[in-house]
């Protein structure tokens, strides 16, 4: 199947921005558990890290996502994916899409990808992320080489025309605020781990570049 029939996961949907609580936790601590992260890689057969898919909105990244997971598991590999709507019904289900409310989204996604890289299973995540500042924080919260940021280049003519949903039709003629591409900025990577052309190569081939890319930096077991 070739990539420019995908229909990408749009994470765009809500039209009005809720304000996000300024609360902080206090008098907490930090409890040490009794199995560490190698001993827990060690199980599964292979590293964690965390693989950041990253474009616009009908770029393919959940897709991508999901024909990875499917892939590492033929491999016996421990994964799980975080998509940008699946987090938006429950975790993330209280914010929109302003600036701030974005910034928030992703504070939250990156650090439950943090438990999970604690937890020795590859967590592939599928968000638009659009600012550099927002992806940059989530590396910060893992070790260098943990972090894997996949950009999911695609024109916009061909995210357009891959939306199902017609929600850029929307966002062009007003409906919807704060749409990325559209009526709000994204900021493409400049120093990805990976560039993957979404937009012209085939889903298959996409996939073993993720997955070649895992086998080269050592995560994959017997790499």
């Amino acid at each position: 199947m070739r990539l420019g029939c995908w229909f990408g996961g749009c994470d765009e949907i809500r039209l009005m921005n809720q304000p996000i609580s300024s609360s902080k936790s206090t008098n907490v601590t930090w409890q040490q558990g009794q199995v560490s992260r190698r001993e827990k890689q060690h199980l599964n057969g292979h590293r964690s890290v965390v693989i950041w898919f990253t474009g616009l909105s009908g770029a393919g990244k959940s897709t991508l996502a999901y024909a990875v997971e499917k892939k590492l598991h033929q491999l016996q590999c421990r994964s799980f994916v975080l998509d940008g709507d699946n987090v938006r019904h429950g975790l993330c289900g209280d914010l929109g899409f302003s600036e701030a409310d974005r910034q928030e989204n992703i504070r939250r996604v990156g650090e439950m990808a943090k438990l999970f890289a604690q937890a020795g299973v590859i967590t592939l995540t599928a968000f638009i992320s659009p600012y550099y500042a927002d992806r940059d924080r989530v590396r910060a919260l893992l070790a260098p080489g943990d972090f894997v940021e996949v950009y999911c280049r695609c024109d916009l003519e061909v995210c357009e025309g891959r939306d199902v949903k017609g929600m850029y039709r929307k966002a062009r003629m007003g409906e919807i605020r704060d749409f990325t591409g559209v009526s709000a900025p994204y900021e493409a990577p400049e120093h990805a781990e990976l560039v993957i052309e979404t937009g012209k190569l085939p889903l298959d081939e996409c996939v073993n570049q993720v997955v070649q890319y895992l086998q080269n930096h050592g995560v994959m077991a017997g790499s």
